[in-house]
C-alpha cells in the first residue's frame, strides 16, 4: 500500500512512478508485463492544478484531456472521440466504447429502469443536506460489464463530502494505468469536482484517488524512470464555473467549436484547443500550432508541446498519437 499527497498533478504523477518503480512487483494480467502496487491513495490537495506535465519525459495531449472530459460530461458515447484519440477504435465494440463513463454518469438505467443524472443527483442531495454521506455517484455496472466488451471501465465509482466549507472528492478504481491513464483521469474528474462545487456555492477541497492495482506496463518503464529527472510544471488552470442549467448547452456549443469569449475564458481555452487539434488531424499544421500559441493559459501551452512531441519522426508520432485511460 503506497499513500503520497501533492499539491499538483504533475508532482504527484512523479511520486507515484517513483513509488510503483520502487515497490511494484511484476504480475502479467492477459499476458501483459506490468509492474504493479496492489492498494494505492494518491491525494491532490489543489485539485485545481490537474494537468500532468513534466516535459520532456512525459507531455500529454491536452486536447484529447479536454475532449474526453467533455464527451464524459456531457454523457456520450458518440463516436466523434475518436478524433481525439483514434486508438480507442480498438477497444469498441460494434463502433461503440461499451464502458463510456458518460452514459453513466449522465443517463444511468436505460429503457427498463427509471433514468438518473448522477451529477444532478448528488447536486440536489447535497444541495439538500450540506453533512451528507449519501453523495455517489456508480460507474462499474456488473450488468453490463460482464458482457464480454472490450471496454470496462476501470473507475468503480465517486464520492463527494461538504466539510469545513470545502467539497473533498474520492475516486475508487479496480485498476489504474499510470502512465496512460492518469493523467486523462484526474483532468476529468477534478473538472468535475470543481464544477461541483461551484453549484453548491462552496470552495474545492482535497481530491482522493484509490486505486487497487496501480501498475507501469513494461514499455512504460523506462520512460516513467525519465520522470524522476525532470521538473514538473505546476501551473494552476483558471476557474471553471457555470449555471447547472447552463451546463449542457455550453457543453454542445464547446464541443462544435460554436464557443465565444461571452462564455468565459476557460470554455473559450477549451474550445480553441479542441478546434487546434482538428486542424492538427486534417493535415492544417500551421493553424492548429497559431491556435495553440494564441490560446492563453496552460492548456495552450501544453498543447504546443505536444505538438513538438510529434514532429521529430513519424515513428514517434505513431508511437505517441495512442493515449488510452
Amino acid at each position: 500500500m503506497i499513500v503520497l499527497t501533492a499539491e499538483s498533478a504533475s508532482e504527484l504523477f512523479t511520486a507515484a512512478c517513483q513509488a510503483v518503480l520502487l515497490n511494484g512487483r511484476v504480475v502479467c494480467p492477459r499476458e501483459m508485463t506490468t509492474t504493479e502496487v496492489v492498494g494505492a491513495h494518491l491525494c491532490l490537495t489543489n485539485p485545481r492544478r490537474r494537468l500532468v506535465h513534466v516535459p520532456p519525459a512525459r507531455v500529454i495531449n491536452p486536447a484529447f484531456a479536454v475532449a474526453e472530459a467533455l464527451w464524459i460530461l456531457s454523457g456520450s458515447e458518440e463516436p466523434w472521440i475518436f478524433d481525439f484519440n483514434d486508438n480507442l477504435r480498438r477497444y469498441a465494440d460494434e463502433g461503440v466504447l461499451r464502458g463510456a463513463y458518460g452514459p453513466r454518469l449522465r443517463r444511468w438505467g436505460g429503457e427498463l429502469n427509471a433514468v438518473v443524472d448522477q451529477l444532478d443527483a448528488v447536486r440536489r442531495q447535497l444541495a439538500a443536506d450540506r453533512d451528507s454521506r449519501r453523495a455517489v455517484i456508480q460507474i462499474y455496472d456488473p450488468a453490463r460489464d460482464h458482457r464480454g466488451y472490450r471496454d470496462v471501465p476501470c473507475t468503480l465509482g465517486y464520492r463527494f463530502f461538504i466539510r469545513q466549507g470545502r467539497l473533498v472528492m474520492h475516486t475508487s478504481m479496480r485498476s489504474q494505468d499510470l502512465w496512460l491513464g492518469f493523467p486523462y483521469d484526474i483532468f476529468t474528474t477534478t473538472l468535475i469536482q470543481e464544477l461541483l462545487a461551484g453549484w453548491l456555492g462552496v470552495d474545492v477541497g482535497d481530491y482522493h484517488h484509490h486505486v487497487d492495482s496501480l501498475h507501469l506496463y513494461a514499455e512504460h518503464a523506462e520512460a516513467a524512470a525519465d520522470v524522476l529527472r525532470c521538473p514538473p510544471a505546476t501551473t494552476e488552470m483558471p476557474l471553471v464555473r457555470v449555471a447547472w442549467p447552463d451546463l449542457d448547452p455550453l457543453l454542445r456549443r464547446t464541443i462544435s467549436g460554436d464557443i465565444t469569449s461571452a462564455d468565459g475564458a476557460v470554455w473559450e481555452e477549451f474550445g480553441r484547443v479542441l478546434a487546434s487539434y482538428r486542424s492538427w488531424k486534417a493535415g492544417e499544421r500551421d493553424q492548429a500550432r497559431k491556435l495553440a500559441t494564441d490560446t492563453p493559459g496552460p492548456l495552450g501551452a501544453a498543447l504546443s508541446a505536444w505538438y513538438d512531441h510529434l514532429t521529430p519522426t513519424t515513428a514517434a508520432a505513431n508511437a505517441l498519437a495512442g493515449e488510452r485511460r
